[in-house]
């Protein structure tokens, strides 16, 4: 599963693959803000996924770590 930020970074990368190329000035800074929105995104997931309840449990900050990793860490992004 994707992230909606890892789907349009998958996309654009897909259609200006020039914006991804570290070696040049533009690409660098494109991907410094690539990496501060997913981080951003990741944030958003945990908060919320800490913030809610499962089976009437609330749920651990590190569970919701966990979470993350589980579901969004694992698809090349």
């Amino acid at each position: 599963m994707k992230t909606a930020v890892q789907e349009v970074f998958s996309d654009l990368e897909e259609l200006y693959p020039e914006l991804f190329n570290m070696h040049s000035i533009m690409g660098k800074e494109f991907i410094n803000h690539f990496h501060k929105y997913l981080a951003l995104e990741k944030q958003q997931i945990v908060d919320a996924w800490f913030g809610g309840y499962l089976n009437g449990e609330i749920k651990s900050k590190l569970k919701s770590e966990q979470y993350y990793y589980e579901n969004y860490k694992n698809t090349g992004q």
